[in-house]
């Protein structure tokens, strides 16, 4: 697949797509607090933009490991309002949703939102895969096998790659029975992993090219990079480039990052080799 389908036409993946992060919740573990009036909303969804960014992905929940989970209705307001705003003044701007609630991601759509970015893979909420079904819209596939709050519970494996394979192949049964074909996978770095388990994950990343699919990779100052370097989420920059350089000659077709001009930067170089 080397197109994505959007309302505003066809996203190439012929190069790797950039995907900035707008978070616009409380508590996550690196921006939490920092986008959550419209103001500061606007400002980063130009920043993203001006820096190069494809795409503006709006979360309005913390899956950082043992977040708690926010109600239903207050996320659906906070994506009506964020995605509303950022289409209003951003009108060709490419725009992804990161939730795991049906109902949120029908929120999404209907304020103008393009993909929906699901942490849990359609396992969290039965109704999200008929959702995505009716909506027709691209979705994107994440590899978890617990929710934030107890996930890092759930990292004991046989075999982590065979059990990753397994469940990508499970539920992309589920989403091909109902036509949808638009997907894009995410292994889940950090989600019920060990700091070891995603950089063999990350060596290996050659095993989810069975399904000839796009690879998206969020790496983004996380704490297989901060904890490897003994350092904090603020001074992981460098780190991530490093894993995005690898994430990048290893195939992903998709970076979602927190500093997009870097991230331009690092696809620029890889690119000439």
């Amino acid at each position: 697949m080397n197109t994505i389908r959007t309302k505003n036409g066809l996203l190439s993946l012929d190069k790797p797509v950039i995907m900035g992060i707008l978070n616009v919740t409380e508590d996550s573990f690196y921006d939490g607090g920092r986008y959550t009036n419209q103001d500061s909303i606007c400002r980063r969804a130009s920043q993203i933009l001006d820096e190069g960014g494809d795409i503006i992905d709006i979360g309005a929940v913390s899956t950082r490991p043992g977040a708690k989970d926010l109600s239903e209705e207050e996320e659906i307001r906070r994506i009506q309002d964020a995605v509303g705003l950022v289409r209003d003044q951003f009108p060709k701007a490419v725009i992804s949703v990161d939730t795991w609630r049906a109902s949120v991601a029908q929120t999404a759509i209907d304020s103008g939102a393009d993909i929906i970015n699901d942490v849990s893979g359609g396992t969290f909420d039965p109704d999200m895969i008929p959702t995505i079904s009716r909506l027709q819209v691209p979705y994107i596939l994440m590899h978890t096998p617990a929710k934030p709050d107890t996930m890092q519970q759930h990292t004991e494996y046989k075999d982590i790659l065979a059990e990753m394979l397994q469940f990508f192949g499970q539920q992309l049964e589920k989403l091909h029975q109902v036509h949808v074909h638009d997907i894009i996978l995410d292994p889940g770095f950090g989600f019920g992993k060990t700091l070891e388990q995603n950089y063999f994950v990350l060596q290996n990343m050659d095993a989810f090219k069975v399904f000839d699919l796009p690879i998206l990779v969020g790496i983004s100052r996380k704490s297989m990079i901060y904890k490897l370097l003994e350092t904090t989420p603020d001074n992981a920059l460098n780190g991530t480039t490093v894993v995005n350089t690898l994430a990048l000659m290893k195939g992903a077709a998709i970076l979602r990052v927190h500093d997009v001009r870097e991230a331009v930067e690092t696809r620029k170089i890889v690119g000439m080799i």
